[in-house]
């Protein structure tokens, strides 16, 4: 839902200077600057004006850093108590200038933002609410503060601007193909759902987020498992993953999605073991080529073998569940074999929740102890993972040379319609087709040797490939 912020301190003095320099604007005479912004499917031209840079504030609901806000959840809460507090907004400028997948390093984008700002200045309007909080440039506030500049150049929006219009118009500027700066994969997935909370269509969604509509419901399904692993990830001390923790994952997570849904459609229970599997995979921090291997027969195969004892065992053996008004209707519960990985997958979280705490400071053993179950979780899953690795490089291999010889079969099938059709128009060059078709008399010579060899009893194609050979020789 769109969250609805008070207005900040001073904005009954901040709407006057804004009249003010409105008033200027429109009566100097000179050419009015505007900056064009999309609202309710239609243009909004808003006068453009300078405003003091210390008088503004950043917009504590921008979609922009959303998810790392996140990332330090005590000063996360005293931002959703006062916004406008100097330590909310230092909060705000410090997310503006982090990393989005690692908030404690700064963003490399961002210093080239400034770097920009610093030698040729501000070329774009940012835009502002009467109140004077900015609803886009505030990452160029941030820049242009550390700078040291005095004065914005803003749009103002009109007075009449509600929080859901604000929100409306950021995502719509937010969303233009010549943005400066992309909004981060989770924060574009938090935008999504709070389009979906005002009752926007999927239909509707996907066309202003320049998406297809599968690729929306993709989307709300990963966020979605993002925060059921949230949730489970929760411990004693208070320790849970963040959204931020899952910034880096987006592709892993979209083939993760394809997998499942193939998979479910036959196998519901394999379709679940595969995707906690994964997620584990993902959270114990291996890379989208290693996760890849993880299929279907990943844990029976390979995972079972590697896995500590007991490591996955179930805390305790699920009852089935009863349906309230049906009669007693009772729905089974969930296999061993999906309670097993969803258990392997909760120990996971749960030890990655607390190795990288932040803002809270678990005790040494809690620590201590979670490094050792994810140390040992990443050690059993690296084996696991190197195994079927191998098998897969095998079974490549194994599959290289039929695949060639398929992949020729389609070429000949090609040129036999392409032979005909030159013949028919008279075009074909019969003295090149010659040559090519003895490159192919000699091709199959070699490949009748190598099949022939070490096989006492070839099947049909080979003998009949030494055959058609040997009577070619004879």
């Amino acid at each position: 839902m769109t969250q609805v912020f008070s207005s900040p301190p001073r904005a009954d003095e901040f709407r006057e200077l804004v009249r003010k320099r409105l008033d200027e604007v429109r009566t100097s005479g000179s050419t009015r600057e505007t900056v064009t912004v999309e609202w309710n499917g239609q243009p909004l031209h808003c006068e453009v004006i300078d405003c003091p840079i210390g008088s503004v504030f950043y917009n504590p609901g921008t979609h922009r850093i959303r998810a790392q806000r996140s990332h330090d959840a005590a000063k996360d809460a005293a931002l959703e108590n006062d916004p406008w507090a100097g330590e909310s907004q230092d909060y705000l400028q410090f997310l503006l200038k982090a990393d989005p997948a690692e908030p404690n390093r700064r963003d490399p984008d961002f210093d080239k933002l400034l770097d920009s700002l610093r030698e040729f200045g501000q070329n774009d309007p940012g835009l502002i609410t009467h109140d004077g909080i900015l609803v886009n440039g505030n990452t160029r506030t941030a820049a242009l503060r550390e700078i040291g500049q005095q004065t914005l150049r803003v749009g103002v929006l009109p007075e009449s601007f509600t929080w859901v219009d604000i929100n409306a118009v950021e995502l719509s500027l937010q969303l233009r193909r010549d943005h400066r700066r992309d909004y981060s994969y989770i924060n574009r997935l938090l935008a999504m759902e709070e389009q979906a909370s005002l009752g926007r269509t999927p239909d509707a969604i996907a066309k202003e987020f320049r998406i297809r509509v599968s690729t929306y419901q993709q989307e709300r399904w990963i966020l979605s498992v993002i925060r059921e692993l949230i949730d489970r990830s929760k411990s004693g001390g208070g320790t849970a993953l963040r959204l931020v923790d899952f910034e880096d994952h987006q592709e892993k997570l979209k083939e993760l999605h394809r997998a499942y849904e193939k998979l479910a459609t036959v196998d519901p229970d394999r379709a679940d073991v595969l995707k906690e599997l994964r997620m584990a995979a993902i959270i114990l921090g291996f890379a989208k080529t290693d996760v890849r291997h993880i299929d279907e027969s990943f844990r029976d195969k390979y995972l079972s073998r590697t896995m500590p004892a007991g490591f996955s065992e179930p805390a305790a053996e699920a009852a089935a569940v009863t349906v309230p008004g049906l009669g007693g209707l009772t729905l089974p519960r969930a296999s061993s074999a999906v309670s097993e990985a969803r258990a392997l997958n909760d120990k996971v979280l749960r030890a990655k929740a607390v190795v990288s705490s932040h803002g809270l400071a678990a005790p040494e053993e809690d620590r201590r102890e979670a490094q050792e179950v994810f140390s040992g979780a990443k050690e059993a899953f690296d084996k696991a993972i190197d195994a079927a690795g191998r098998d897969a490089r095998l079974k490549k291999r194994k599959q290289m040379a039929p695949a060639r010889i398929a992949d020729a079969c389609a070429d000949i099938d090609q040129s036999v319609v392409e032979l005909v059709q030159a013949r028919a128009s008279r075009s074909l060059d019969e003295e090149a087709f010659d040559e090519a078709v003895i490159k192919l008399r000699e091709s199959l010579r070699r490949l009748a040797q190598q099949a022939g060899r070490g096989s006492p009893t070839p099947g049909a194609g080979v003998a009949w490939l030494l055959e058609a050979v040997a009577l070619e020789a004879s």
